[in-house]
Formats: C-alpha cells, sequence, structure tokens
C-alpha cells in the first residue's frame, strides 16, 4: 500500500464546500499537507466508499455536522513538491456540493485544528489555496443557477 507522504500513486480525495446562510464551512488543517491553513473539509477515499460517502464521513469526522452530497462540481490536482523536487504529497481531488440539512455549529474533530462557518465575504481572506477559492466560486454559481425546494438557492 502507498503511504500519503513520498506515495508511489496519486491519492484519490474528496473536498467539500458547504453553503449555509451566506457562510462557508471552513477547516484549519491539522496535519501536512497545508497544515496550519484554512480549507474545505475532506481527505482521502477510503476502499469500498463512494465519493458521497466519503464527503459525508470526511466533513462528520473533522466537523461533527451531517451533509448530504448534492453533486460533483469539479476535480483538482494537489501536487506538492519538497526540497529536492520530489513528490511528498499527490492527491487527486473531487469536489463535491453538499447540503447541511440539519444545521448546527461545527465541533472540531480529526485532523483538523478549527471549524467555523465563514462568511462569503470572508472566506477569500482566510484561504491560501487559490483552488479552494476557484471551487466555492464553482459552488456559488451551481447555488446561484439551480432550483432547491421549488427556489432559485442564492449564495
Amino acid at each position: 500500500m502507498s503511504a500519503r507522504a513520498y506515495p508511489d500513486r496519486p491519492w484519490v480525495g474528496v473536498g467539500v464546500v458547504v453553503i449555509r446562510d451566506g457562510a462557508v464551512l471552513l477547516v484549519r488543517r491539522g496535519r501536512p499537507p497545508r497544515q496550519g491553513q484554512w480549507g474545505l473539509p475532506g481527505g482521502a477515499q477510503d476502499l469500498g466508499e463512494t465519493v458521497f460517502e466519503a464527503a459525508a464521513r470526511e466533513v462528520r469526522e473533522e466537523t461533527g455536522l451531517t451533509v448530504v452530497p448534492r453533486t460533483v462540481l469539479t476535480t483538482v490536482d494537489s501536487v506538492t513538491r519538497d526540497a529536492d523536487g520530489r513528490v511528498r504529497f499527490h492527491f487527486t481531488l473531487v469536489e463535491v456540493l453538499a447540503d447541511c440539512p440539519g444545521g448546527g455549529e461545527p465541533v472540531v474533530g480529526d485532523d483538523a485544528d478549527a471549524a467555523e462557518w465563514v462568511p462569503l465575504a470572508e472566506a477569500d481572506g482566510r484561504l491560501e489555496w487559490a483552488e479552494a477559492r476557484r471551487v466555492i466560486a464553482l459552488a456559488r454559481a451551481v447555488l446561484d443557477t439551480s432550483p432547491r425546494d421549488g427556489h432559485t438557492a442564492g449564495a
């Protein structure tokens, strides 16, 4: 089995965008890669697990919240190299849009240091990784154009 650090193949991971009441769910990563940075909840997909199952599990593990995945937004390549140029981490991330029907406040768990609902107007300022900002923008575009519960859901 390939290790996550210095792998012999890419790992499949999921990132989950959850937007509620004008805020997006963000976590501060407690482990590499991107340790200490704010980002979307997510992580590696387990063997035998669907992408949507992985998305729901990762959000539950990192924030304690229950989400219902809606759609795949995009895929993102995340390749981190060390000082010698060797691939330290390589993830192919499937980015998923999910709803949080039960609401609630996040409770930090698993490999996150913090978890918060961050106002959309402030999210870009917290996110160092440009791909996370791009994926949230994609999610907002989907929400702005898709009917939900009989109405158009604005983000």
